[in-house]
């Protein structure tokens, strides 16, 4: 499949004599916009190559080229103009994995509002908080799971949501997008956008208080060429399927900038509930050659019967979010002869950390830093801290320099902001440690570290290794006070199907652990309950647990 090129036409990088990246430094234009730069110019390369392959559950299925996709958006840039949507307006798409999410994120960049994807799960309260945090001005949503209702409930509170469009059916008030788009022009002249202005504003949700929103430039869609190129390896041509839902931050990681940047298909199953079995066949009749999605969905692959599926044509997996069991690792390569390569990043910012291409991964390790970041390991001073001490993960940055691909800061929140970016640092509040060999390795949140008898204890090992035990389904590890050692660990844990909480399951649990791991950080408190509190995001909410 021919290379369009637009991976290295605004990119400066390096490879050293193995083909590892060693530099990469963007170069590109103060009016680059990703809609037109990367997605018209490669319709224009390469107009009946195959962008966006869709299908459902019920087996409905679409296929968009790149010149359909370019046509599309401008259809629906020009049907948006024509209800009011102006540049700098903010605009949420609550839209799951609907096809027309897609023409609808590049026409808000083509027009130089900033898009807000977000989660179809929201409720009337977040609605509301969201609505009037942001100033948001329109909404396209999707009717399924009563999701209008919930929006028309909040906007009785919000005067400023002034648009309402619906997608998958018509909605009494509401625009209908599929009924009206047809009617309106494929051609758009070029809006004036710059590089710099803001494009794509997410709300996250944190472990405490209220999500913030993190909003970033047209920049950061070049810097996922890394995320797709050599994390990925995403090659033009082929077929990558990422199941991240389009309200998550992780679809911009593998549903869209790198993926067609580098010229590829992107394969969208829209569903509701997981079904292994269900991503399993579509992983085989697609014919995928690469695949992004948390450690746990290989864990349901594997309990599942993978070795019972075609996946001959997958050439690369990648997995982020949450630890990764080593027996998974090795139980996935035995049966498809990859090895899952991990990476590490935020809503904040691009692909951090990574096993990159041609790289040896270390199960449980998050890789090395990316060569477009400075990444260091820091005390609570600044300070660099040496191999195998742990310490925070915190980007090196120019005073007075953009560095594309991290955000630019907390949208309408210069204090938040300020406190985790500061003295030429962007701090993640992430902790890890590095090797002699410079692979980090996950330790926690900086506010979830255990302070026990003098240990820093991170509760990302302690719940890996208790992950691994069948009994437990779920867990989160904390500190509970202790007047003799300050700290004790504290393990809440949801059982597995088939397991009852006993005396005797705490301790070969604690006995397990103290077996995997170093015995000082067993958890000396153990209690079983039957669901942990959690973000809307999924984030276990450790700060509500008693």
């Amino acid at each position: 499949m021919l290379n369009l090129g637009l991976d290295t036409k605004f990119v400066r990088e390096t490879l050293d004599e193995n083909g590892m990246l060693v530099d990469y430094t963007l170069d590109y234009p103060e009016t680059f916009n990703f809609a037109y730069d990367i997605v018209d110019a490669a319709a224009g390369l390469d107009p009946g190559r195959l962008a966006l392959l869709w299908c459902d559950v019920e087996g409905n299925e679409r296929r968009f080229t790149y010149r359909e996709i370019m046509e599309k958006s401008n259809q629906t840039a020009n049907y948006f103009l024509s209800l009011g949507v102006r540049k700098g307006d903010r605009v949420m798409l609550v839209l799951k994995r609907h096809y027309q999410y897609w023409f609808s994120i590049l026409a808000l960049h083509k027009i130089g509002a900033v898009a807000i994807p977000a989660t179809h799960l929201l409720t009337t309260k977040d609605y509301v908080y969201r609505f009037q945090s942001a100033s948001v001005k329109a909404v396209v949503a999707t009717t399924d799971q009563n999701t209008p209702a919930a929006i028309d409930e909040a906007a009785k509170q919000c005067p400023e949501l002034q648009i309402k469009v619906s997608v998958k059916g018509a909605v009494p008030g509401w625009h209908d997008f599929d009924g009206e788009l047809p009617s309106f022009p494929t051609e758009l002249p070029r809006q004036d956008t710059k590089a710099h202005e803001p494009m794509l504003l997410y709300f996250t949700s944190g472990t405490t208080g209220y999500p913030k929103m993190v909003y970033h430039d047209y920049t950061y869609a070049l810097a996922h060429i890394i995320t797709a190129k050599y994390w990925q390896q995403v090659e033009p041509g082929t077929i990558h399927l990422t199941i991240s839902d389009t309200g998550w931050g992780k679809a911009a990681w593998g549903k869209l900038y790198g993926q067609w940047t580098m010229g590829a298909t992107v394969l969208v199953y829209d569903f509701d509930k997981f079904d292994p079995a269900q991503m399993l066949g579509v992983m085989s009749k697609y014919k995928i050659t690469s695949f992004c999605a948390p450690p746990t969905m290989f864990r349901f692959f594997i309990k599942e019967g993978i070795e019972h599926y075609d996946l001959s044509s997958l050439k690369h997996a990648s997995i982020a979010g949450e630890a990764l069991n080593p027996e998974v690792f090795y139980r996935f390569q035995e049966y498809t002869g990859l090895k899952l390569m991990e990476g590490f990043g935020q809503t904040e910012t691009t692909l951090i950390l990574g096993n990159l291409k041609g790289m040896e991964p270390k199960p449980g390790s998050m890789g090395k830093p990316s060569p477009m970041y400075h990444v260091d390991v820091v005390d609570e001073e600044g300070n660099s801290v040496p191999p195998g001490e742990t310490g925070e993960i915190v980007l090196r940055v120019k005073e007075g320099e953009k560095q594309p691909g991290l955000f630019c800061g907390y949208y309408r929140d210069e204090a938040r902001t300020t406190e985790v970016w500061h003295d030429g640092l962007y701090h993640t509040r992430d902790t890890a440690w590095r090797d002699e060999d410079g692979y980090y390795w996950y330790v926690g949140r900086t506010d979830d570290v255990i302070k026990s008898s003098g240990y820093r204890i991170g509760p990302f090992e302690i719940e890996s290794v208790l992950m691994e035990h069948p009994s437990v389904l779920e867990c989160a590890v904390t500190g509970a006070p202790d007047p003799v050692r300050g700290q004790v660990i504290k393990a809440t844990i949801v059982l597995a199907k088939g397991y009852e909480e006993s005396e005797e399951l705490k301790k070969e649990l604690q006995t397990y652990v103290k077996k995997q791991t170093a015995p000082y950080k067993y958890p000396r408190i153990v209690q079983f309950v039957k669901e942990l509190p959690k973000t809307i995001s999924g984030k276990i909410k450790r700060n509500e647990i008693q």
